[in-house]
């Protein structure tokens, strides 16, 4: 029998009951992302009312419950049993905003490989990742999830996280089904506030929000998540629009829609549907397939239907599509196969190595001043200051998977096997959040022997994530106080002040980089964050990691980001009435692309073949890149473009490219970008994609800072 035949035949057989629990997703009480905890759901699984199940970990307990669904019930039909499996699994790694930093679309499948792998192994099918909400102000908290703000940037990332979690084979032992989330324009919550509304111009959607689910689509992701905010006033889980008009008839995507924790119930709050029963309807229609954690499917569709708000054909679609994911995955040819074989030590190994490297080229390099970092080749006493110096819990970030709360390497551990002949002291001083100043004194008093101060500040974990906005982006607690104080004797001695800041989004602290002698943007590093950094701090590694968001200097700036429109009049320090701050330059603390290393690179030669083009031509940019410094480093090169003149105002820099070079002291190359010229086209007034003859500058550097770029022209013709 062929899957196809099957898929009908089992539909054929369905009560609507079953139909329904086919539907359903339910949580499994290991752990909880929302408001609303599962009970015992054993029986409605034996029952074939439930098909689905999230947040179940562990090949035992995995097989157990397939055991019941597939042995016990009627028509014996696999669950589908996901996990937000979103930066690693048991092993972490550097969360999304830190790792696509890295520029590198080859570490960003493998890591999801790697996370896929150890996820599968543990009986899972599903991931509720990746997340690609393009954000753009740093006090919405699910930024540290996502690939930052660029709409480019994005659809690599989401090509790439896509091709590893599937691999080759979505029917593969260690393949788990790839989710992208969450669709969209979620980080373009009122605010920052999460779940707050979101009111952006169908411009906007199709230049900024889209592009990443676009490129997840074409990549053949398995399964998409609608957002739990609105559109303009249209819940994005009630919006047939986006779902089933864009997402499904536009972009061709046939896998299964789920929502999100308790998303449907919410439409009665949103204030869209009067009560269950027309919330299940208006997603449904929708396009929705699988209802998590709100029971309204099961409960409200069968009133919808006597009401004739739905019709069971349209069930029927979304079970279609639900049976057919699972047939991709393989679960009605073997239910067991994930989890079936242990992941061996040398995997396991194999992976911590990873996360070791790929946490290292995560870590940016914001500020060096005279040449702080490396610390010197025969240091031997160092002071390990800060609340987050020796915090374990904190390096796996938000979203850390199934990973315990202990095991992973703290900057003080990592430093300490990394010099074990070297004194090391350290003192927390204060906590990351509270009030309390007793333990400045006694951090100071530790530094007294130093011949160098790290100091580990930001926010804790918890900080960052959902639920996790903040309208104050400085350092909270009394960071800023033991800061002060260390800086304070530091600079009296001639000592200098290493900042390791631990952060899930930009932070406004324009005070501390003017102060320490260096600072590097650690985000959370993972489970090997320690030697990581520790690989950084004593050159070991150059940092070669750039920033993939904007960093404000003020508060004030957000929503700040690169890709800005000129608009008729551009900021002019001259001119009062031009687009500026009174109180403050438009400047950011750090352009996007921003990162420092220890080689020193210089650009020249700038070429484009052919000058000319048509919309069928593709277009090769050439630089030269130089490395003047004294050690070996990687250079990461940006291709930016800028139409002068077109029907609609485009922004002053859009990113079309990026690049890598790793160039021994002295060494020259060549960073080559190829760029497709239809890759130029742009929405037009219409709102569809228009390709303008014209002039456009092309701009190459290591960073979205204008001044800095090299400048060519290409024709369109």
């Amino acid at each position: 029998m062929t899957a196809l035949s099957r898929i009908d035949a089992l539909i054929g057989q369905m009560t609507l009951a079953e139909k329904l629990g086919q539907l359903t997703m339910t949580a499994a009480g290991y752990a909880v992302t929302g408001p609303i905890i599962a009970g015992d759901s054993t029986a409605a699984i034996r029952e074939g009312t439930i098909g689905n199940l999230l947040n179940m970990v562990g090949a035992e307990h995995v097989h157990e419950v397939q055991r019941i669904a597939v042995e016990e019930s009627r028509l014996g039909i696999p669950l589908l049993i996901g996990y937000d499996v979103v930066h690693g699994h048991r092993t972490v790694f550097p969360v999304p905003i830190a790792e696509a930093g890295i520029f590198d679309r080859q570490v960003w499948e493998q890591t999801a490989r790697a996370a896929a792998a150890e996820a599968a192994a543990d009986g899972l099918a599903m991931t509720f990742a990746p997340m690609l909400d393009i954000a753009r102000d740093p006090r919405w908290g699910r930024g540290v999830e996502g690939p930052g703000e660029d709409p480019y940037v994005g659809a690599q990332f989401a090509a790439a996280k896509v091709r590893g979690f599937q691999g080759g084979q979505l029917a593969a032992a260690d393949a788990l089904a790839a989710c992208a989330k969450h669709f969209c324009a979620y980080g373009a919550v009122t605010a920052g506030r999460d779940y707050a509304a979101v009111d952006v111009s169908v411009r906007c959607l199709r230049e900024v929000y889209l592009p990443p689910f676009a490129a997840a689509v074409a990549a053949g992701v398995a399964a998409v998540m609608p957002a739990f905010t609105d559109i303009a006033g249209v819940p994005m889980t009630a919006n047939r629009e986006l779902l089933a008009g864009w997402l499904r008839g536009r972009l061709g995507f046939e896998g299964v829609i789920v929502t999100d924790y308790n998303a449907i119930a919410e439409l009665v709050r949103h204030g869209v549907a009067a009560d269950l029963a027309q919330a299940a309807a208006l997603a449904l229609q929708a396009g929705v397939d699988i209802d998590m954690m709100a029971d309204a499917y099961r409960r409200g569709l069968p009133v919808a239907l006597e009401r004739g708000l739905v019709s069971i054909t349209q069930i029927d679609t979304a079970v279609r599509r639900v049976l057919t994911l699972k047939s991709r995955l393989g679960l009605f040819t073997d239910p067991y196969r994930r989890g079936a074989t242990p992941e061996s030590a040398a995997a396991i190994a194999a992976h911590r190595l990873l996360a070791r490297q790929v946490a290292a080229r995560s870590l940016v390099l914001l500020t060096n001043r005279n040449e702080a970092l490396p610390l010197a080749a025969d240091i031997h006493d160092i002071a390990v200051v800060g609340p987050l110096a020796d915090s374990s819990i904190d390096m796996r970030g938000p979203w850390w998977g199934a990973a315990a709360e202990v095991g992973h390497v703290t900057v003080l551990s990592g430093l300490r096997d990394a010099l074990p002949g070297a004194r090391l002291v350290h003192a927390a001083g204060v906590a990351v959040a509270e009030p309390a100043l007793g333990g400045i004194a006694a951090a100071v008093a530790a530094c007294e022997r130093a011949q160098a101060v790290v100091l580990c500040l930001g926010e804790s974990a918890a900080m960052s994530g959902e639920a996790a906005s903040r309208s104050e982006l400085g350092l909270p607690g009394a960071q800023r106080q033991l800061a002060e104080a260390v800086l304070a004797w530091a600079h009296s001695r001639g000592v200098p002040v290493i900042v390791v800041l631990f952060c899930g989004r930009p932070l406004v602290l324009p005070w501390l980089f003017e102060a320490a002698d260096a600072v590097l943007g650690a985000w959370f590093p993972g489970s090997e964050a320690g030697h990581a950094i520790a690989d950084i701090l004593l050159g070991q590694v150059s940092p070669g990691a750039r920033l993939a968001t904007t960093w404000p200097r003020a508060l004030g700036q957000v929503p700040l980001f690169f890709s800005q429109r000129p608009g008729g009049r551009p900021e002019d320090p001259q001119d009062h009435y031009t687009s500026r701050y009174m109180d403050v330059a438009n400047t950011p603390q750090f352009p996007f692309g921003h990162g420092l290393s220890y080689g020193r690179f210089r650009l020249d030669n700038l070429r484009i073949t052919p000058a000319r083009a048509t919309a069928d031509d593709r277009i090769l940019v050439q630089v030269d890149v130089q490395n003047d410094g004294a050690r070996p480093a990687e250079e990461t090169v940006f291709l930016f473009v800028h139409d002068r003149v077109a029907s609609v105002a485009r922004p002053i820099l859009e990113l079309k490219g990026f690049t890598k070079l790793q160039l021994a002291p002295g060494e020259r190359g060549t960073a080559t970008l190829a760029l497709a010229a239809s890759a130029l086209r742009f929405v037009g007034q219409d709102l569809e994609l228009v390709f303008e003859p014209g002039e456009v500058e092309v701009l190459v550097g290591s960073c979205a800072d204008a001044a800095l770029l090299l400048r060519a022209s290409l024709i369109l013709e």
